[in-house]
């Protein structure tokens, strides 16, 4: 059974038992600064555990699924067994409030064995820890649903997930092994998880399950690893058959990541999600030449461009071909320096991957006793300040706070405002970054922008600022501010006051700052770019002259 079947026959299934199909989120995270990437078919969901949303009102359904792209950076350096990767699907089912174990194990048994035919191995269930019980009431949900099952019991760091990032919901699993391997998770979100590690009951009782097409597809097609389904036999056909297998893994989970990653709007960096791109793509360019890229990518978008419409060749292409112009020039200077040095420690071989993207590999044929355990330290201390600056980043999508981020930061709530009015108040804000450059707005719309919808904003935007509009601010009651009209990301955990920013009679929003205390201090306002992010997210680039 191929791929393609295997996606459409689960989401199918789901569909003819009252769920409604919701597409796949973007890789990058919708106003969740804990992680850096989308990582779970869940996390564009965690509002509807919360009961911040309403699944009826927005999807007609309590119950939805979805096949969601992902990306783990955690298992980064696993990627080249018969299983880890950096990309995969996430094929999961969903119930906010609607059903709980009892349907999630029957659908998921039903699904296992009939739809797909497999057998299953056993399954596993929360054995309990202190203040957490045993979760006894699944372990006789899969004995009474098929006595045949061995179900096995484990602690919380097999048998408990969640949450995605500091905070959020989760609770025990019930995992489902086929040929000795779990290929399908179910999380019974019951408790939310503070940042201190405390946890809560949850009011609605939430159903998550995730399930990997790629380790699924493996299963159902006998074949050893992942790397030889149908999601990736071609793609590795492509590559130079002198290349050492694990080699050739790497290269084309990575390619395949980056090129999804680049098609959310992510860009090469030295920070947060940026430089992950950087070292994923670094990674192929120093084992791969133009010429096999080329090929890779026509069969990656072949293989999905039906699925993920999002998929752009041309500017995956034009990514990698700048950061191949930027990396041959930092390579020759790592080489240079790389040749100066007698020993090399870690710290030192960070340094030289850090500002010439030297690659690991290159650094440990000159350096055999490099030891790599330190220097995988040395990497992970890095990723946690490159995290820090990023939640920081995504706090009202600043950067910084300087003169001219702090006016960008109030041109976006009059961008804002006026897409409401031009495009209608279906129209919400998704995200922003901001840096002194120029400002970048994520907001939520099916279909591209017209240049005449375009010129209507930007002429709206520099009206506003030719009326030199007072901005000034309050500080309300949550649920005041909910009812005064305030725009604002509800379903974000505000505390019980919330500041709200008013722009002369033209926008109220929440945020917190800072902004400046004129319109008219703004300069001319110009849109340079609006393009896809996700289906249903637009982005505009803008700058102030």
């Amino acid at each position: 059974m191929q791929s393609e079947e295997i996606r459409q026959r689960f989401l199918a299934f789901f569909e003819k038992r009252g769920h409604k199909i919701i597409p796949s989120a973007s890789l990058v995270p919708e106003n969740d600064p804990s992680v850096l990437f989308t990582t779970a078919g869940m996390q564009q969901f965690k509002h509807y555990y919360l009961g911040v949303k309403n699944p009826i009102e927005d999807f007609g359904s309590q119950n939805v699924a979805s096949a969601q792209k992902s990306v783990r950076t955690s298992d980064i350096d696993e990627v080249g067994d018969e299983r880890h990767l950096t990309f995969f699907e996430m094929l999961g089912n969903f119930s906010f409030g609607g059903y709980w174990k009892k349907e999630a194990i029957k659908y998921a048994h039903e699904f296992i064995t009939k739809e797909m035919g497999l057998k299953i191995d056993h399954a596993t269930v929360f054995e309990g820890e202190t203040g957490i019980p045993v979760d006894t009431e699944s372990e006789m949900i899969w004995k009474f649903t098929d006595p045949s099952i061995e179900v096995k019991k484990f602690g919380r760091g097999d048998n408990f997930w969640g949450p995605t990032g500091e905070e959020g919901p989760c609770g025990p699993t019930t995992e489902i092994y086929v040929d000795g391997i779990e290929i399908w998770n179910i999380v019974f979100n019951e408790y939310y998880q503070n940042k201190d590690k405390t946890l809560e009951p949850l009011e609605i009782k939430g159903v998550d399950t995730g399930m990997g097409l790629e380790r699924l597809a493996m299963v159902l097609q006998k074949v050893p690893t992942v790397f030889d389904s149908d999601l990736f036999f071609e793609l590795m056909r492509v590559l130079p058959g002198d290349m050492e297998e694990r080699k050739k893994r790497i290269v084309a989970d990575h390619l395949r990541a980056a090129s999804f990653i680049i098609c959310d709007g992510i860009r090469p960096g030295n920070k947060g999600a940026d430089y992950i791109l950087r070292r994923l793509l670094r990674r192929v360019l120093a084992q791969f030449d133009m010429e096999h890229i080329v090929l890779a990518l026509d069969l990656i978008i072949a293989k999905y461009e039906n699925i993920y419409r999002e998929l752009n060749k041309n500017l995956i292409w034009e990514v990698i071909n700048e950061e191949w112009n930027q990396f041959v020039v930092a390579l020759d200077l790592g080489m240079k320096e790389l040749n100066k040095i007698e020993s090399l420690d870690s710290e030192t071989a960070f340094q030289l991957y850090s500002s010439y993207g030297l690659p690991l590999d290159v650094m440990k044929n000159k350096f055999p006793e490099l030891d790599i355990k330190k220097f995988e330290k040395e990497f992970s201390r890095h990723q946690e300040i490159s995290k820090a600056g990023m939640e920081q980043k995504f706090k009202g999508g600043l950067a910084g706070h300087s003169e001219m981020e702090i006016k960008y930061h109030t041109a976006t709530h009059l961008l804002h405002q006026a897409l409401r009015e031009v495009l209608g108040e279906e129209v919400f804000q998704k995200g922003s970054n901001i840096t002194p450059e120029r400002l970048r707005f994520d907001f939520s719309f099916t279909r591209k922008m017209t240049d005449e919808e375009k010129k209507k904003v930007e002429n709206l935007v520099n009206r506003k600022i030719a009326e030199s509009l007072p901005v000034s601010y309050e500080d309300l009651p949550l649920g005041e501010a909910e009812k005064s009209g305030a725009i604002g990301l509800f379903e974000e955990k505000y505390g019980d006051k919330v500041r709200v920013y008013k722009i002369g009679d033209f926008s109220l929003e929440l945020c917190g700052g800072p902004h400046v205390e004129n319109t008219g201090l703004l300069g001319q306002f110009k849109i340079i770019k609006e393009e896809a992010v996700s289906t249903g997210t637009r982005r505009i680039k803008a700058i102030l002259e």
